[in-house]
């Protein structure tokens, strides 16, 4: 078997695997699963212009590229967990294709590969293929952004229009950050080039009308269907959500507080398996940095800044997690793997063994989900939902699960107290009560319901005949 072919196989396997967790491993609380109710929501309203985070009330923390995707998998293939999945997996692989192009066209055929597959067996990166949220599609837009206006500034106009094309995606992914994290690599990289006369490769007129056309409808109909959009998108989800630690202004959710600097760590622990070999890589580079051609200096630091920037830009910020490296992995891939093989041997074996330690988690992960263990190990509401076979209703009491709402195709009904309940309750209907405020639950019904079923945070009750 050749390198290639044994690149292709790892790629390959790493994809089937990848695959069979999307659709064994259940949607999880809240994150992935408030994602896909509102990708449900929006392919069951009909409403592809503003996703809608409850009844009547617009999510506007993120642009829609996301549920359009997410929302899209369900049109077709109805509502699942892989159908959910599945437009974020596609914009793995569209990031993963660009940075194979864009590699092959600067090194060679086989560094290319071994940089798509190092991005691919990375843990965050394999993790976030399928993850339903918003940053998969960030990083297509960043990658794009980024492979285009590198290529571009040398003539090509095909790339020059990918380089616009990425930073629309981006706009419609996450919003003004997504060019922060494009245009200020990009920005500090011309200084330091000084060509700026080289700008003019690039088709600006052309890539402005092309993001106008893509992003600005959106934004407008946005706006004036819910107004005070922007406000809330730029200002609050932008700016307060990551300077004001344990931020709660959010419509959504609130921000995680975490000590200043701890992106760094995440981003040693988004890159495993290989980020235990960035010390021997800098071994391997003690005694200078391999220079093949003049331009290779330039590339290093162009890809350098795009995986600073993410890292730089939160070191401050307190609220953040562990996807806010991810835009930077492609670069952080493609410059290790240029500077590993070129500054020694290639010693195949530590990607082997990076490859097989990733298909080893992520098998382990697909038994236990198989063996039905991950249904009740992780924060989801699937099993429970799966286990109510009663011909009545089903409601949940003070509070709210998005995998339940997601799992009973919205059909579950949201109780604020006990009078409400008692009011709704008949025979055959089920309710879920939160676990720690069951007591309450059974000082006024403990003689009416039953348990039937149990997750992590939920019993199930239904009541006794």
């Amino acid at each position: 078997m050749t390198k290639s072919q044994a690149i292709l196989s790892g790629l390959l396997l790493l994809l089937a695997v990848r695959v069979a967790a999307m659709v064994w491993v259940p949607l999880t609380d809240t994150t992935e699963a408030r994602y896909a109710e509102i990708a449900r929501t929006m392919a069951e309203t009909g409403n592809w212009i503003t996703p809608l985070f409850d009844l009547g009330i617009p999510y506007l923390a993120e642009p829609p590229l996301h549920s359009w995707l997410s929302a899209s998998g369900i049109a077709l293939f109805g509502v699942t967990a892989f159908a959910v999945r599945l437009g974020v997996l596609l914009s793995a692989l569209a990031t993963l294709a660009i940075l194979w192009l864009w590699a092959r066209s600067l090194t060679d055929r086989i560094t290319a590969a071994v940089a798509v597959l190092l991005v691919a067996s990375s843990g965050l990166f394999f993790v976030a293929s399928a993850l339903v949220q918003a940053d998969m599609a960030l990083t297509l837009g960043v990658t794009a952004a980024m492979a285009g206006f590198y290529n571009g500034l040398s003539g090509s106009r095909r790339w020059g229009w990918l380089f616009f094309a990425g930073l629309a995606v981006g706009l419609l992914a996450k919003g003004p950050v997504a060019w922060i994290l494009s245009l200020l690599p990009i920005g500090l990289y011309m200084v330091w080039r000084g060509s700026w006369k080289d700008l003019q490769q690039l088709p600006w007129i052309g890539g402005i009308a092309l993001i106008a056309i893509l992003v600005m409808p959106w934004y407008v109909a946005a706006e004036s269907i819910a107004p005070g959009y922007l406000g809330i998108s730029i200002i609050g989800e932008h700016v307060q959500r990551y300077f004001e630690p344990g931020w709660a202004g959010g419509l959504y959710s609130s921000g995680p507080a975490h000590p200043r600097g701890m992106i760094w760590l995440f981003w040693i622990l988004a890159t495993l398996p290989w980020s235990p070999l960035l010390p021997i890589l800098l071994w391997r580079l003690r005694k200078g940095v391999p220079r093949k051609t003049p331009d290779d200096t330039g590339l290093y630091l162009y890809l350098l800044l795009f995986v600073l920037t993410p890292l730089v830009l939160f070191t401050p910020v307190q609220n953040t997690i562990v996807t806010h490296v991810l835009p930077g992995v492609p670069a952080a891939s493609l410059l290790a793997v240029m500077l590993w093989l070129r500054s020694g041997p290639a010693q195949a074996k530590w990607v082997h063994l990076g490859v097989a330690e990733v298909v080893v988690v992520a098998g382990g992960i697909i038994l236990v989900s198989v063996l039905g263990l991950a249904r009740t190990a992780l924060p989801s509401e699937a099993a429970l939902i799966g286990s109510f076979n009663a011909s009545g209703r089903l409601a949940i009491l003070w509070d709210r699960s998005f995998s339940a709402e997601f799992y009973t195709d919205g059909d579950i009904t949201r109780l604020n107290s006990l009078e409400d309940l008692e009011s709704w309750l008949a025979a055959g209907d089920g309710v879920m009560v939160p676990k720690y405020r069951q007591a309450e639950f059974l000082a006024r019904f403990g003689n009416v319901g039953a348990p039937v079923a149990e997750s992590r945070k939920y019993m199930l009750y239904i009541p006794v005949p």
